[in-house]
């Protein structure tokens, strides 16, 4: 992949991410969701 690609990916994931964020208002449910959502990417990143 180009890295302008992957950056645009990038980018529109943490907007994602910051909504979601707005609309659960609730830190530990967020911070489960950040670990769950690290290791699926973590995992399709190595595989």
């Amino acid at each position: 992949m180009e890295i302008k690609k992957i950056a645009g990916l990038i980018s529109f994931f943490v907007a994602v991410g910051m909504m979601l964020m707005i609309i659960v208002n609730n830190r530990f449910v967020g911070l489960i969701m950040i670990a769950l959502l690290l290791f699926v990417g973590y995992y399709c990143f190595t595989d």
